[in-house]
C-alpha cells in the first residue's frame, strides 16, 4: 500500500484574499505567499492595498495592486479580472471581509442589520459570484466565519446572523459547485489582531474571562488561522467540502 500523501501547501498557487489587508485576512494572505503562492490582497483602501503588497512582495509572491469594494459586483468582477491578467486564473479564493455591530436585537436599526449583513454576508455571496468563472477544477473557496455563529453572545445579532448565513451559504454552494471547486469555511474564536490587541491585552478581565474558559488557555494569534486556510486551500483536503473548520482552542466544546 502506498503511505505517500499531498503536502499541505498552497505553493505555486494562485489566490485572492478579499478582505486581506488587515486581521486575519492579511494573515492569510502573507501566510500563503510565504508558502510559496502568489497572492492578491485586496480591499477598499488603497494604502492598506500598497502595504499588504510590499508584504507579499517580501515573501517572493507576485501580487497586484487593485482596491475592492464587497457591496460592488463591479467592483469584484475588476478583481477577478486583474487576477487572470496577472495570474492566468485563480485557485484559492478567501472571503474575509466582515463588518460588525455591538447593537442589541431590541435597538438594532435596520440600516445597521443592513450594513453588517450586506457585508458579512451578502459580500460572501458576491465574491463567490465574481470568482467561480475564474477558478478551473480543483479550486478552493475559503469563507471565514466566526464562533458567533455557533455560540449564544449578546449584542451581536447582526453579526451572529450574518456568519451563521455564512456557514449555510457555505454547505449550499459546496454542494452546487461540486465537484469542480471546493467550499468550506473557517470559524475562528477569539483572535488578537492589531485591531482588538487593546481589547485581548493580557491582564484585562475580558482576555482573563477567555483564557479560564479555554481548554488550550489563551486566545489565539491571527497567525494561528493560515494554517488552517493553507489546509482547506491545499490539494491535501481535496476530498474536504461543505465543511466548517472550528479554529478557537475548544472553546466552544468546553463546559466550564
Amino acid at each position: 500500500m502506498d503511505y505517500t500523501h499531498t503536502p499541505v501547501s498552497v505553493e505555486g498557487k494562485r489566490a485572492v484574499v478579499v478582505g486581506g489587508t488587515s486581521g486575519i485576512g492579511q494573515a492569510i494572505a502573507v501566510g500563503f505567499a510565504a508558502d510559496g503562492a502568489d497572492v492578491i490582497a485586496t480591499s477598499r483602501g488603497e494604502e492598506k492595498v500598497e502595504e499588504t503588497a510590499a508584504l507579499l512582495e517580501d515573501q517572493g509572491a507576485e501580487t497586484a495592486r487593485v482596491t475592492c469594494d464587497v457591496l460592488d459586483q463591479e467592483s469584484l468582477a475588476n478583481v477577478r479580472d486583474v487576477a487572470e491578467e496577472t495570474f492566468g486564473g485563480v485557485d484559492i479564493v478567501v472571503a474575509s471581509q466582515g463588518a460588525i455591530s455591538r447593537e442589541t436585537v431590541a435597538g438594532i436599526s435596520d440600516e445597521e442589520w443592513d450594513r453588517v449583513t450586506d457585508i458579512a454576508l451578502d459580500g460572501v455571496r458576491r465574491v463567490t459570484q465574481a470568482f467561480v468563472p475564474a477558478m478551473d477544477e480543483g479550486g478552493s473557496i475559503v469563507n471565514i466565519s466566526s464562533l458567533a455563529a455557533r455560540l449564544s453572545m449578546a449584542n451581536l445579532p447582526a453579526y451572529a446572523a450574518a456568519k451563521g448565513g455564512v456557514e449555510a451559504f457555505t454547505r449550499a454552494s459546496a454542494k452546487e459547485l461540486a465537484p469542480e471547486i471546493r467550499v468550506n469555511a473557517i470559524a475562528p474564536g477569539f483572535v488578537i489582531t492589531p485591531q482588538n490587541a487593546d481589547v485581548y491585552a493580557e491582564g484585562t478581565e475580558k482576555r482573563t474571562k477567555i483564557d479560564d474558559r479555554t481548554p488550550l488557555a489563551r486566545v489565539a494569534d491571527r497567525e494561528e488561522m493560515v494554517g488552517p486556510a493553507i489546509f482547506l486551500g491545499s490539494d491535501a483536503s481535496s476530498y474536504v467540502t461543505g465543511e466548517v473548520v472550528t479554529v478557537d482552542g475548544g472553546f466552544a466544546d468546553s463546559a466550564f
